[in-house]
């Protein structure tokens, strides 16, 4: 169904709250203004469209608790009530305290933060997960927590316990000795900031960003390898693009992947006797310290039900 264009709305004059304190402007305006391309946001913050207390400010600035932005008029589209994404409550629950809520993601849902619990004042995603990847799923329920999370998430491969582990099937033969995949990527939006494609890029490209997957080789199957992999970087479509980059993408990946093998593992012609319609990748494991105490947390997912089909039917009998 199409989105029905909304009105253009007046300027307004939006005072920060103790949940959005610390908050950088262009996230800030991001929530605000829900439904507007990332790319116009940003170019009203450098038109001096946006004001914070008055005065033109810059992307990065940081906002403090009664500061008052000036959101100028923006035209929003509202999308059809099917399209919108599900709020986190929805998903079985893995974790949860005054600090952090953690879920068992489906796929094939978008998910935001910011709503579905209306006990909790303050709710963000901690990290992403595409659309079409199902697991574990991490928000905080305070900035503090958001704030110490998000550091480590930065900080992939340093001291820091965090550990993002993913089950991936892949088409082929993966080669037992290849366990390291250090290649660059470089990211794309459409024309109107929506749509991302991630490409290989060369080490010196200006936008190149260094990305890093180490693989294990999990179980070997007719035709398919099913893959353990775990993040060194985090970047976007990072697992993605990396095994597509080396000929072998993931089963049922609708942008990188093989477009043919997607169409007959639909139709249940590549496995005979299983339908399988979604891309098989898994968040199956989180683990990170605690932002209250340093503890070190470790959840896991199971392979949903579809996934575990999927890996039965191509099993030997």
């Amino acid at each position: 169904m199409p989105s029905i264009e909304a009105k253009t709305p007046a300027v307004r004059q939006v005072r920060v709250d103790e949940g959005s304190a610390g908050q950088r402007l262009d996230n800030f305006l991001l929530k605000t203004l829900k439904g507007v391309p990332k790319s116009h946001v940003y170019r009203v913050i450098r038109s001096g469209e946006v004001r914070v207390n008055r005065g033109r400010a810059s992307a990065e600035t940081r906002l403090a608790e009664g500061d008052v932005v000036r959101v100028p008029p923006v035209r929003t589209a509202t999308p059809a009530a099917d399209a919108r994404p599900a709020p986190a409550r929805e998903f079985p629950i893995l974790l949860e305290d005054d600090h952090l809520l953690a879920v068992d993601k489906p796929a094939g849902v978008a998910v935001h933060g910011g709503s579905g619990r209306p006990q909790a004042k303050f709710l963000e995603l901690v990290h992403r997960l595409d659309k079409e990847t199902s697991g574990v799923l991490l928000l905080a329920k305070r900035r503090s927590a958001l704030t110490a999370l998000q550091d480590q998430f930065r900080r992939h491969g340093g001291e820091a316990p965090l550990r993002k582990t993913y089950l991936a099937l892949v088409s082929g033969a993966w080669p037992a000795n290849r366990r390291v995949i250090d290649l660059p990527l470089s990211k794309r939006e459409d024309a109107e900031g929506g749509a991302r494609t991630v490409r290989v890029a060369a080490a010196e490209a200006p936008d190149a960003r260094r990305a890093i997957t180490l693989v294990r080789l999990a179980e070997a199957l007719p035709g398919f390898t099913l893959l353990e992999v775990t993040l060194k970087t985090g970047r976007t479509h990072q697992i993605r693009v990396h095994l597509a980059a080396h000929g072998q993408p993931i089963a049922g990946d609708e942008r990188y992947g093989d477009f043919e093998l997607n169409r007959a593992l639909a139709r249940g012609e590549a496995v005979p006797g299983c339908r399988f319609g979604r891309m098989f990748l898994h968040a199956a494991r989180l683990r990170f310290a605690h932002p209250a105490d340093a503890s070190v947390v470790d959840l896991t997912s199971p392979l949903p039900a579809e996934c575990e089909s999927l890996l039965n039917a191509l099993r030997p009998r």
